[in-house]
C-alpha cells in the first residue's frame, strides 16, 4: 500500500516538474493538503512527514480538527469552502487563512468577528472565472470593489485570489481559464503591491495552473486517497 508520505513526495515532485517545465522555481509554489473528510491519523501522517499547510471545506469538521490538533502549533489551517453568514464567526476564530471570500457581507463579518488578540486573517478573494452558476466566487469585474473593502478591514490581510475553474481535461482550456485569473491578479497587484498569492490548481489541472503563475495548489485525493462520500 502506498503511504501518505509517499504520496506527498509524489505531489512535491509533480510540482517541481511542472515548475521546471515552465521555467519557475518550485520553492515559489506552496502545496496545500486538502484534508476534508480525512481522519486525524491521516493529517498526522502528513504532519510527521514535514507538511504543515492543511485545508478544510466544512466548518464544523474543520473547527473540530483545529481543536483536536491544537498542540501542533505550527499547523497552518486554511478554510477553502463556501461561507454561510451563520458560520463566519467560527471560521474567523479558528483559521489562519480564508481562501473563499466572495462577497462584501462575508468580508465584513470575518473582519468584525476575528478576535482582536489574534493576528489578522490572511484572505483570498474567490473568483468565478468561468461564470459557472454552480460554483462560488465573485465575477472578475467585482474583484476591485471587494478588494478595496478588504483593504480597509483591520483584521483582514488581503493576499491574493483563488479560483476553481470548470473541469476540463484539455490543457489549453485549463490554461486559458487560469490566465484570466492571473491577469486579474497582476492588475490588482499594481494597486496592492503586497499581494503574493494566486491559489489555483488541483490534481487534475495543476500543471496548467503552475504554467499560468499559481503560487498555491490544493491537493487532496492524490495525497490522502479517495474520500468517503
Amino acid at each position: 500500500m502506498v503511504t501518505i508520505a509517499e504520496r506527498l513526495d509524489a505531489a512535491y515532485d509533480r510540482i517541481a516538474h511542472a515548475a521546471k517545465k515552465c521555467g519557475r522555481d518550485y520553492n515559489d509554489i506552496t502545496l496545500i493538503a486538502v484534508s476534508k473528510k480525512k481522519t486525524l491519523e491521516d493529517i498526522l501522517a502528513a504532519f510527521e512527514h514535514g507538511h504543515r499547510e492543511f485545508a478544510e471545506s466544512y466548518v464544523q469538521e474543520g473547527v473540530e480538527k483545529v481543536h483536536q490538533l491544537s498542540e501542533h502549533k505550527n499547523i497552518v489551517w486554511h478554510f477553502i469552502g463556501p461561507i454561510q453568514s451563520n458560520k463566519s464567526k467560527a471560521i474567523a476564530e479558528h483559521f489562519s487563512w480564508v481562501q473563499s471570500i466572495d462577497r462584501e457581507k462575508i468580508a465584513r463579518r470575518l473582519n468584525e468577528q476575528r478576535p482582536s488578540n489574534m493576528k489578522p486573517l490572511q484572505v483570498l478573494i474567490q473568483v468565478n472565472i468561468d461564470e459557472d452558476p454552480n460554483k462560488s466566487g465573485c465575477l472578475l469585474d467585482e474583484v476591485p470593489a471587494l478588494a478595496a473593502l478588504i483593504e480597509n478591514c483591520k483584521q483582514l490581510n488581503l493576499r491574493g485570489l483563488m479560483a476553481i475553474p470548470a473541469q476540463s481535461a484539455d490543457f489549453d482550456t485549463q490554461l486559458q481559464s487560469f490566465k484570466q485569473l492571473s491577469a486579474c491578479f497582476d492588475r490588482l497587484k499594481d494597486q496592492y503591491p503586497q499581494l503574493d498569492t494566486l491559489s489555483m490548481g488541483m490534481s487534475g489541472d495543476m500543471d496548467a495552473a503552475i504554467a499560468a503563475g499559481s503560487t498555491m495548489v490544493r491537493i487532496g485525493t492524490a495525497i490522502f486517497g479517495e474520500r468517503e462520500q
